[in-house]
């Protein structure tokens, strides 16, 4: 059986199209007395970007804060807040920020049209009813959640995704002008999350001539970024992020994603550095990936934090393990159908240990 996946069907890509959001927004204000929600990092809060916001009349300014990967009790929250604001379904969610903002908004049109917690549907299609109307606006490039079909969240028992066809945004605007100015460490731990998907898929053993196709050119546009020199390089990052996520989603990430789930369930580390933490210690899995990865950190001087595990009870340790296992889908992309025999639960505590 063949995938028959959705993407995500408007894009707008170029500098200054932030300024169009507006103009995207306007033929979906269709319900009277309606609104629409923009969900923004509060990072932004009084900055320039939130002055260009095309806010209307009941228009909901929904401040996130992510500087805790999202909790499914977070949406909820949030949820709850947008149902208390109004009693009708807003026209349209609007994610601004990193991939944990969008995620957040991903989420929150998820679970307006579906009853009960956003932890009922971690997992793959269970969401039964589509979402509200929601737009991407990534002020970050590398974590591929503008074009996922997953939001990632983590719940009371586990972090996993909500994996769906209607978790895709039904917009994305892509506007290089909104990366200019991340900080470099952030800049480089989200761009390294777009060029080990690349190595994963790559390295697959899901990879088929679709995948294969973004993920070249995703890796390309990340070797220009981060080994060599640009004028447009926020340009080429957001196409990475964007071939990027299109290339795992017809094959699946691997071993390293695998073990950032463990690290950032257990220890709370960000998504991005979780990757590249764990990635640095992946020379038997994948030697070339690493190399060209380590060549990366030293051109821009980046130092990744060490001896986070040191210290950890047992019970902690084999929480970390039991998270990482438990994504079946990456391990069999990674190393095969007999992924068990090789990635023992003693392996893989053995490389938790090493970091």
């Amino acid at each position: 059986m063949y995938r028959n996946f959705a993407i995500v069907p408007n894009i707008m890509f170029g500098r200054g199209a932030f300024n169009q959001l507006g103009d995207v927004l306007a033929p979906k204000r269709v319900t009277e007395g309606g609104y629409v929600v923009f969900v923004i990092d509060d990072v932004f809060k009084d900055k320039p970007i939130e002055s260009r916001l095309p806010i209307e009349g009941d228009d909901l300014l929904l401040r996130v804060n992510v500087d805790d990967e999202p909790k499914t009790s977070y949406i909820d929250k949030l949820v709850e807040e947008i149902r208390a604001y109004k009693d009708v379904v807003p026209d349209g969610i609007i994610g601004i920020g990193g991939g944990s903002t969008m995620d957040i908004a991903k989420a929150i049109s998820l679970m307006l049209n579906n009853p009960g917690s956003s932890a009922d549907y971690q997992g793959w299609d269970l969401i039964e009813n589509p979402s509200v109307y929601h737009v991407a606006v990534p002020t970050l490039a590398g974590t591929g959640a503008e074009i996922s079909r997953t939001a990632i969240l983590t719940g009371p028992v586990k972090k996993l995704g909500i994996n769906s066809d209607y978790t895709l945004f039904h917009q994305i605007i892509l506007d290089p002008e909104l990366i200019a100015d991340v900080p470099k460490d952030q800049w480089f731990y989200t761009g390294m999350d777009c060029y080990i998907h690349d190595v994963e898929s790559l390295e697959g053993t899901f990879i088929n001539e679709f995948s294969k196709a973004y993920g070249e050119k995703s890796i390309d546009l990340c070797r220009q970024v981060f080994l060599e020199d640009h004028k447009d390089k926020d340009d080429k990052l957001m196409m990475a992020s964007y071939f990027g996520g299109m290339s795992i989603a017809y094959s699946q990430v691997g071993a390293c994603h695998a073990l950032s789930y463990g690290l950032s369930y257990v220890l709370g580390i960000h998504h991005g550095i979780g990757c590249c933490i764990a990635f640095d210690y992946l020379e038997e899995f994948y030697p070339e990936g690493v190399k060209e990865f380590r060549r990366m950190m030293e051109r821009h001087d980046i130092s990744l934090p060490r001896n986070l595990t040191a210290g950890m009870s047992d019970e902690s340790l084999d929480l970390m393990v039991t998270t990482a296992l438990g994504l079946v889908p990456l391990w069999e992309n990674c190393l095969g159908p007999d992924w068990e025999k090789q990635m023992t639960r003693e392996r893989t505590l053995e490389l938790y240990k090493r970091m």
